[in-house]
């Protein structure tokens, strides 16, 4: 199973208002572990960065002035996550600036190239409702070390993703592993509690009547019947 961790940086809260995607990071994990491969690219949004924007991610227009356009990397990005399962925080604030960048460049929505998206936000929010939910607390609550994070940063928040990820759904694989440990006893337990069968052999007189039956089917049958060969060659 191949899934993909994957999150943005943007110069704003809403692309419908003209703000940009400025970095994108995706992580590739197949079957639960990490294979170092992923994708990490800054992106220049030609235009200005919201004050509020820079103070959570540090990123500054100066320094996205020779990075690449979206478009330059859109092709590279949607290869890289085809047909993979995209494990987002908070899914709907990052397919929605992505699904307005593949827009503007006329290319089919995310939902055409990836084959789902989770939304972690939403798992950790029905296992925990009422408590912060956000990557910090959940670091924290799982035991991950998020002391590197300062500053938001894509590449980063997909690593620690990762992490919180395995950790959020380790439950289920353990309950799983859990049922199979218990129907693996239980079907020993019925082996062991079946009752073995008896054998009762045939009286003379069920043997006699048997030995007739097998003699007029054979003379019914003119000797074609095989049941009499089979008993003559035992």
């Amino acid at each position: 199973m191949r899934q993909i961790i994957l999150d943005t940086e943007t110069t704003g809260l809403d692309p419908n208002q003209g703000h940009r995607i400025i970095e994108v990071a995706a992580v590739e994990m197949v079957n639960r572990r990490l294979t170092g491969n992923h994708l990490h690219r800054y992106v220049n949004p030609d235009r200005d960065i919201d004050a509020g924007a820079m103070q959570v991610h540090g990123i500054t227009p100066e320094f996205l002035q020779d990075k690449p356009r979206f478009s330059d990397i859109a092709q590279e990005f949607v290869d890289f996550i085809q047909g993979a399962e995209l494990i987002i925080h908070n899914a709907p604030f990052d397919v929605g600036f992505l699904n307005m960048e593949l827009r503007l460049l006329e290319m089919a929505p995310l939902a055409s190239w990836c084959d789902s998206v989770t939304d972690t936000l939403a798992m950790a929010k029905a296992l925990h409702p009422g408590q912060r939910n956000n990557l910090d607390a959940l670091c924290k609550r799982y035991g991950v070390d998020n002391a590197a994070r300062t500053l938001h940063g894509a590449l980063l928040d997909c690593e620690l993703l990762a992490a919180v990820y395995l950790a959020l759904t380790r439950g289920q694989e353990s309950l799983s592993i859990g049922l199979e440990a218990h129907d693996a006893q239980a079907d020993r337990a019925a082996a062991r509690a079946r009752p073995k069968p008896i054998l009762l052999p045939a009286s003379e007189a069920e043997r006699d009547a048997h030995a007739s039956l097998l003699e007029a089917i054979a003379k019914e049958s003119k000797g074609a019947c095989l049941w009499g060969a089979e008993q003559e060659a035992v």
